[in-house]
């Protein structure tokens, strides 16, 4: 891997052919197609972790805190969908993760570390890099923060917050998730100045193992929370408040369906969808087969559907439907979901239908929430030791309090997308700006292009942009 670059601070402005904002996974995965391809290329990252491959998702330290898709689902490979499976039996085989005998399942259908699965990122890039030296092409990672972009007709300049310039003829906006707990956002709530990280373990072992903790938000972040909380010791009760009160499904392992979808067209509102899904659910019920079959074969059509649907049926889909499809798609890892049920049967776990209207400190060292449960007119009031924000990824760049986002909103480089779901890009990625222009130079990939695609976060389809706009940039550059 290539030693990330964190010298003095030099004003003087360096050049590169293509300059990648972001180096979690969306980043590396975009470098990793780019050093493949033929050409001699000098590509730069702009991360401010250390490690490249890692991003938000993958820096995780914890056992516990594993992918919420098998292996079998979470391949880097566009081409290969056994790579992981094959990468992680290797690795298990040279005693890598001895604790993977635990899940007693063949290693396609284990569900590895999150932590694990960036060494699996690190180790591809770092191939392709060597597949890259071949032809002379390189990448270069600097430990800094992107704060200010400038495109014109000569390029993209990009400052970084230790005074360096960068100038290169295309950038990629590959800022990956901007998860909630830990972003600075505009007209805060005071949620994230009163919380614990959720994947803070250490912090949390400071907490009375006894204490009482809330957590507001019930997707994947608070199985996350709890785990981190049950891998500090916690035994304490444990309070969750989120507008539905909807837990995720356990991620099962169903056999295959037909892909009614595919073989039909003619299904384009939002109210057809779900009549159909219905019918296919009860239909695969009725077989004794597991709902999840059909439901699966939906995913990869999610991306067209949406782009041909209306503003109005988009807008009710995410009015109507989006908790549901959360809680039925983005599903918890079956040793969460233990956990989660066992810590409910104990009375240990408790979740609400509430909405959250504030926070307060109190004396001491607790604080109180203001909540209205859901069919309730009159607020109330509940106290606790500690408070965890789980409210998972915040899509709207408006509400992102951090210098890049401010200031490509600011000078109109860039728009919101679809109902303030990341920013506005075409179908190939280039970036649109405050007057619908498409970029000839600045592009993006993964999340911030949730409102193009609805679901831009999974492995496979960051993958998959990957490998398209590699092919886009070789042919500019």
């Amino acid at each position: 891997m290539t030693e990330p670059l964190s010298g003095p601070t030099s004003a003087v402005a360096r050049m590169a052919e293509v300059l990648i904002v972001g180096g979690g996974l969306s980043g590396s995965l975009l470098a990793m197609q780019l050093l493949r391809l033929p050409g001699k290329r000098r590509i730069l990252i702009v991360e401010t972790r250390d490690q490249l491959g890692r991003g938000e998702a993958y820096s995780a330290t914890e056992l516990g805190h594993t992918l919420n898709g098998n292996a079998a689902r979470m391949s880097v490979e566009p081409d290969n969908a056994d790579d992981l499976s094959q990468w992680l039996g290797a690795c298990i085989a040279a005693g890598g993760w001895p604790e993977s005998v635990e899940q007693h399942v063949p290693v396609a259908e284990l569900f590895p570390p999150r932590g694990l699965f960036g060494n699996y990122v690190q180790q591809r890039l770092a191939e392709a890099q060597s597949a890259g030296a071949k032809h002379g092409s390189t990448l270069e990672h600097l430990v800094a923060e992107a704060i200010d972009l400038h495109s014109n007709d000569d390029g993209v300049s990009i400052t970084l917050n230790d005074g360096r310039v960068l100038n290169s003829p295309v950038a990629v906006l590959a800022t990956g998730m901007f998860a909630a707990a830990r972003t600075p956002q505009r007209q805060s709530s005071g949620l994230n100045a009163a919380a614990v990280d959720p994947w803070d373990v250490r912090r949390m072992r400071q907490l009375d193992p006894q204490s009482k903790v809330l957590i507001i938000g019930s997707g994947l972040t608070m199985v996350d929370a709890v785990v981190s909380l049950q891998q500090a010791g916690h035994r304490g009760p444990i309070e969750v408040f989120s507008r539905h009160g909807l837990l995720p499904h356990v991620r099962r392992q169903p056999p295959e369906w037909v892909d009614f979808l595919g073989q039909d067209h003619s299904i384009r509102s939002t109210r057809q969808l779900l009549r159909t899904v219905r019918q296919q659910c009860a239909l695969a019920i009725a077989q004794g087969i597991d709902w999840q079959a059909p439901l699966d074969t939906v995913r990869s059509h999610i991306g067209r559907l949406w782009s041909q649907a209306s503003d109005v049926q988009r807008r009710q889909f995410v009015r109507h439907v989006r908790p549901w499809w959360e809680s039925h798609h983005h599903r918890s890892p079956p040793p969460s979901a233990a956990l989660l049920a066992r810590l409910v049967e104990e009375g240990r776990l408790n979740i609400q239908a509430a909405s959250l209207l504030g926070v307060e400190h109190l004396p001491g060292q607790q604080l109180q929430i203001c909540i209205r449960r859901r069919g309730d007119t009159e607020a109330c009031y509940v106290i606790a030791d500690a408070l965890i924000n789980s409210t998972g990824i915040e899509y709207d760049w408006r509400r992102v309090d951090r210098p890049l986002p401010r200031q490509l909103l600011a000078r109109g480089l860039v728009q919101p997308g679809v109902l303030a779901l990341g920013i506005a890009a075409r179908a190939d990625g280039a970036v649109l700006d405050a007057q619908g222009e498409a970029s000839p130079r600045l592009f993006a990939m993964g999340p911030p292009l949730r409102g193009v695609w609805w679901e831009s976060t999974a492995v496979t389809d960051v993958a998959s942009q990957a490998k398209a706009l590699a092919q886009r940039l070789a042919s500019l550059v």
